[in-house]
């Protein structure tokens, strides 16, 4: 509805968390300042003299998807670090709240924890997702690149990359879409047989601008009997957003053609946070194969 620098306002006037009542749930408002329609709300609940946060958020249902919530989570954070005394800011919510999650990752906020039957509401009785920041993690996610790389390459894995490549990670809420590289590397070294031919791994890091950023494997038909497979593909989470993923892509393509391959195939889960609409908007087009769950896909080349 207006500028981050707008919230970052609204949100130091509106909240005075000093004084003794500083340990209680505080509430604000999240509104359009054109005409003051309200959206949602924020909140925040301070503990350990001060040090300490956990938030959370509620929006209209015709405000969904707009970046609303993150744009005024993102002010309330900014605030209770740049003004408070706060060293630590943590979220909670349901796992199968996928949306709420990747507010909280688009704060840069981390994973912790898996907590088992840990929340009641209305005698219900439910898990709940940990997720939080430090200091240190908000001035890290903030100043970490966010301009599309110069210069992205497929390279193969030296051992001393090794460490950098294994540390990639997505978010939580992109795990049920993505294999880790560990996972993906044990794949390549015990590969599966697939219409009775042994998959032939090809796979590579992704450097951009001289850093480790991704890894990307292709599934080969040692017979060319089927076209090849992007088998994986993971850009990490602090690199995300930057164009790499469309990059590697391309890349790939590249790669295929010159091994005389004419078409990539492509597969995903569905479901919200899903690579689909990347893969739709390069043109691949689902071939009506569903294997475990997974939605196939021909890119022609």
């Amino acid at each position: 509805p207006y500028s981050i620098e707008s919230a970052r306002e609204s949100v130091a006037e509106g909240l005075d968390l000093d004084g003794p009542t500083r340990s209680e749930w505080w509430m604000l408002t999240i509104a359009d300042r054109a005409d003051t329609d309200v959206l949602g709300d924020l909140v925040v609940h301070l503990t350990d003299d001060g040090h300490t946060a956990e938030i959370g958020y509620t929006l209209a249902h015709e405000a969904w998807g707009h970046g609303y919530a993150v744009e005024a989570a993102a002010a309330l954070v900014d605030v209770l670090f740049r003004v408070h005394d706060v060293t630590r800011i943590e979220g909670r919510l349901h796992p199968e709240n996928h949306a709420s999650a990747m507010v909280l990752e688009r704060l840069g906020m981390l994973f912790e924890g898996h907590l088992r039957l840990s929340y009641w509401l209305d005698g219900e009785n439910s898990d709940d997702w940990v997720y939080a920041m430090t200091r240190a993690d908000w001035q890290a996610w903030r100043g970490r690149a966010r301009h599309r790389p110069d210069a992205v390459e497929l390279v193969e894995i030296e051992r001393a990359d090794l460490d950098a490549v294994l540390a990639l990670s997505t978010h939580r809420s992109q795990e049920r879409f993505v294999w880790s590289v560990a996972r993906s590397l044990a794949d390549a070294l015990v590969p599966p047989t697939v219409h009775g031919e042994r998959v032939v791994p090809w796979y590579r890091a992704v450097r951009a601008d001289d850093n480790i950023v991704g890894f990307v494997m292709v599934a080969l038909s040692p017979t060319l009997t089927r076209p090849p497979l992007l088998w994986r593909l993971l850009v990490d989470r602090m690199h995300q957003r930057r164009g790499i993923g469309g990059a590697v892509i391309d890349l790939v393509v590249d790669e295929c053609r010159s091994w005389g391959a004419e078409s990539l195939l492509v597969s995903w889960i569905p479901g919200k946070g899903s690579p689909e609409p990347m893969y739709l908007a390069r043109g691949c087009v689902p071939t009506g194969n569903i294997d475990d769950g997974e939605i196939e896909a021909r890119l022609t080349l």
